[in-house]
Order: C-alpha cells, then structure tokens, then sequence
C-alpha cells in the first residue's frame, strides 16, 4: 500500500511540476509575442520622412489676360523655384499646372514667391473633396472602400 501512495504522491508532484512549466513558457511566450506586436505597430505607424521620388502637381489660375510671351515668363520663372519638375502654361486659358517634389519644397511656397515675385495675379486652385474622390479611378473600387475603412477605424 505504501508504494502506491508514494507513487500517487510523486505522479501528483510531476504533475504539478509540469503544469508550472508549461504555464511558465506559455506566459514567457505570450509576453514576447506582445513585445513583438508593440514594436511592429510602432514600426508601422511612426511618421516616414518625406520620399525625395515622389512628385507632387499643383495649379495656378492667373487671373489677368495673358499672352504667349507672359506665359513663356512665367514658365521661366517657376523653373528656377527650387523642387520644380515640370511647368505647363496654358497661355489661353490663363491655367499654369507644375509638378514639384514635396520633399524639396511646398505648392504654398512656390505659389507665394509667384505672387510676390511675379506681376501676374494669381490663386492656387484647390480641387474639392468631390473633385478628388471623382478624380481617382482607384477610389471607387472595393478594395480602396475597405481600405479607407480600416483607416477611418484606426
């Protein structure tokens, strides 16, 4: 009788033994896996610097007649500007669309040193909410919806 107790007695201490290890290593992992989740989403959500690649386009309506030779001035000059790519000056309907690099510069400064430096009167013309989303092929789709959900959520 003696031998079966103290085998019920070891069994009962390795079991509990056992338990406390795998309890242990199931804390132990479940804290790293945490860890790791804590550091992904601060990798994932810190601000990016700006990408030196990326181009930007904005407009400018003048607001004055202009002629062939106003335009090819103005084309000039937002050349010089500091981040400009591209410039298109649409001489007839007074429309002077540029690309820049954000990373370089913004399209309110380019646009203010056009005004202050320029003897052309103009505005930068700012597409709507509605205007962009009409714009943008990709937002119509299903997947750019669920997209935008899941940021509207987080």
């Amino acid at each position: 009788m003696k031998p079966i107790i103290t085998s019920i007695i070891q069994y009962q201490f390795m079991t509990k033994k056992t338990f406390k290890k795998i309890l242990v290593w199931t804390v132990s992992i479940m804290l790293l896996l945490v860890v790791v989740l804590c550091v992904h989403i601060y990798i994932v959500t810190r601000p990016q610097p700006a990408n030196p690649y990326i181009k930007a386009m904005a407009r400018i309506d003048i607001k004055q007649p202009i002629d062939q030779n106003d335009a090819n001035k103005i084309t000039t000059f937002l050349y010089q500007e500091k981040g400009i790519d591209h410039v298109l000056c649409n001489p007839k309907g007074g429309i002077v669309i540029f690309s820049f690099y954000p990373a370089k510069t913004t399209a309110n400064q380019i646009v203010a040193d056009f005004k202050s430096s320029m003897p052309y009167k103009g505005d930068r013309v700012l597409p709507t909410e509605q205007q962009l989303a009409g714009g943008c092929p990709m937002a119509s789709t299903t997947t750019y919806k669920f997209y935008s959900f899941i940021k509207h959520v987080f």
